[in-house]
């Protein structure tokens, strides 16, 4: 599963903003977040690259973990 540092995630707000750019890519893929470490998981069939990208375009810095 890839996995992500998001360096401004801070709230459940901005999880449920992260899922919703990666359901855009892949509307079964399944995503965790940890606030405290800006750690997110995906469980995806879609490139890293590609959720990377939504998230990106969703407004959020994000770098490989």
């Amino acid at each position: 599963m890839p996995a992500f540092r998001v360096t401004d995630m801070t709230c459940e707000g901005c999880v449920r903003a992260l899922t919703a750019a990666v359901k855009d890519v892949d509307a079964g893929a399944t995503l965790q977040a940890d606030l405290q470490s800006k750690q997110v998981t995906v469980a995806s069939t879609a490139t890293p690259d590609a959720l990377a990208g939504a998230m990106r375009e969703a407004g959020f810095t994000v770098e490989a973990a």
